[in-house]
């Protein structure tokens, strides 16, 4: 037996307004939620049981997951009264692990999407009999994210968490939300205390010289924690860019639920994802998109990499880039909404009240 623990307990406070009633790790991202995708990539690497850190709206995955005997995985729950930090919900979720001392527990956070090869991470951390093993991978720009150089051999040399001076900046290699713990390690974790696993319990190991390895991957991996990373996690998923087991032989430019009415004067294309009983009107044009379930769409419409909330209505000739509309929202016809606008739920934009530009009527 093979177990994991999936780190699914933020609150997604930067992908509002899309999280106001729904845990990030929960967005369905290409039809399915993210921790849907993560659990299956799991269970094709050979995990057999998985246990879901949760905190905001616990009930939300329980209600999901319940009765899944498709999934190939048990699942089971550790949730927070409050929150604990990574390393707190690392040590939560160990009171249902199974795993011997001396066995590997695979940590994944549940915001990325990556085409990292979780077996041969594994694998990894047998042969050098470490402690832990990290997932790394590389950035142009790492700056908002925990850096871990390592020597030639691949030992981890220091944690540097969201870098403040360029001379902090002594590597492109980041923490890329994935590990291999021996589970004697995690059980050291203080219990029911808030403790960073990136800024307490590595730097900690290092110092008692544990045998902390870093594995570089240089494939596909992306953190969904804005909008517009959300929208693209999407259409690399559509596009099969992003590996997933849940859309083997159906990827391509778009996904369209077999309930959706598309027109066939519109033009999909990028990944763009629309949803059940989605209605698309002529002229459309929809870019590395998300249209989520019952949402209308009017004609002539441009929408380009953004997402649309279920059961929201988009009037004619509106423009939308870069932005998140959110669910029952109704925006009217000619608007122009540019990038980083976010329009919460139940809102209501007449005819023609927002633009950017000067050359629309």
């Amino acid at each position: 037996m093979t177990e994991a623990i999936l780190l699914v307990g933020g609150q997604g406070t930067r992908l509002r307004p899309l999280t106001i009633s729904t845990p990030k790790p929960m967005l369905p991202v290409a039809g399915f939620p993210c921790t849907e995708h993560q659990i299956a990539r799991a269970a094709q690497a050979g995990v057999t049981r998985i246990v879901l850190g949760t905190s905001f709206r616990a009930e939300v995955f329980q209600e999901y997951f319940a009765g899944r005997d498709d999934l190939g995985v048990e699942i089971v729950y550790a949730v927070e009264d409050h929150p604990l930090g990574t390393g707190g919900a690392i040590r939560n979720a160990a009171r249902y692990l199974n795993s011997k001392p001396d066995e590997p527990v695979i940590v994944f956070n549940g915001d990325v999407l990556t085409g990292l090869d979780i077996g041969a991470l594994v694998q990894q951390w047998r042969d050098r009999t470490a402690d832990v093993a990290i997932y790394l991978t590389r950035v142009d720009d790492p700056r908002a994210y925990g850096l871990v150089p390592t020597d030639s051999l691949g030992n981890v040399l220091a944690f540097t968490e969201k870098p403040q001076t360029p001379a902090e900046i002594v590597t492109d290699q980041i923490n890329a939300g994935c590990y291999v713990f021996r589970r004697s390690v995690i059980d050291e974790i203080p219990d029911n205390q808030v403790v960073s696993v990136e800024r307490e319990t590595f730097p900690a190991l290092l110092t008692r010289g544990a045998t902390f390895i870093g594995v570089v991957d240089d494939g596909y991996w992306l953190d969904l924690g804005t909008p517009l990373a959300f929208a693209q996690g999407s259409a690399d998923l559509v596009l099969g860019v992003a590996p997933t087991p849940l859309l083997e032989g159906r990827t391509g430019k778009a996904f369209v639920h077999t309930n959706a009415e598309v027109s066939a004067k519109s033009e999909l294309s990028g990944g763009t994802f629309i949803g059940a009983n989605v209605k698309i009107g002529a002229g459309a044009t929809i870019e590395a998109s998300v249209i989520y379930e019952g949402a209308v769409i009017g004609d002539n419409v441009t929408i380009v990499r953004s997402i649309i909330g279920s059961n929201s209505s988009i009037g004619d000739g509106t423009s939308i880039t870069e932005s998140v509309v959110a669910e029952h929202v109704e925006i009217g016809q000619n608007n122009e909404l540019i990038s980083g606008a976010r329009v919460f739920p139940h809102a209501r934009i007449d005819n023609t009240a927002i633009r950017f530009s000067s050359d629309r009527s």
